[in-house]
């Protein structure tokens, strides 16, 4: 992971930040409000020197321990493969467990930073193979009334010697 100890410092910068906020600045959900959303995700595969790019459509559930803290779950399935070559590329399926850390403040744009796990399944020409590994990824939402904003999220969803799962995605949220 190159980009882990960036990672450890936007982090760390946000815990710094998060702990000045004041309590009228909680989420727009609140703690221990529900969410749910859906996202499209542009995915770019990577193994070898094979380049990919498919797309996905997921949704999460989630709910905010703490105003800073979320925990969620998301699943999603592909929608778009990409044909490289005579073999066709696609991320069938993927799910995971996952913490966001929310940078509160009042405006209506939450910035935050993911950390979980996913197993995503991919399928290239007739082979398929499932894989688990660390994720991580920054993102932010914008509130657009008090139930319902837009989000915009990267991710790196799998990485190994010589493959790499990012995601670029677009979504909306519902929180209850």
């Amino acid at each position: 992971m190159k980009h882990a100890p960036s990672l450890a410092i936007f982090f760390a910068t946000g815990l710094a930040v998060a702990g000045t906020a004041s309590a009228q600045d909680i989420y727009k959900s609140g703690v221990g409000g529900l969410y749910t959303g859906l996202n499209y995700t542009f995915i770019n595969l990577e193994s070898g020197s094979a380049d990919a790019d498919v797309g996905t459509l997921s949704a999460k559930v989630g709910v905010m321990a703490t105003p800073f803290l979320g925990i969620e779950a998301r699943g999603g399935f592909g929608v778009d493969d990409d044909r490289i070559g005579a073999a066709d590329f696609s991320l069938d399926n993927f799910f995971g467990g996952y913490a966001t850390f929310n940078l509160v403040n009042e405006s209506p744009i939450t910035p935050y930073a993911i950390l979980g796990f996913t197993r995503v399944e991919i399928e290239v020409g007739t082979a398929t193979e499932d894989e688990t590994d660390v994720s991580y990824g920054i993102g932010m939402n914008m509130e657009f009334a008090p139930n319902l904003s837009g989000n915009l999220e990267y991710m790196r969803y799998y990485e190994n010697n010589d493959t790499e799962i990012d995601g670029l995605g677009v979504g909306i949220q519902f929180n209850f």
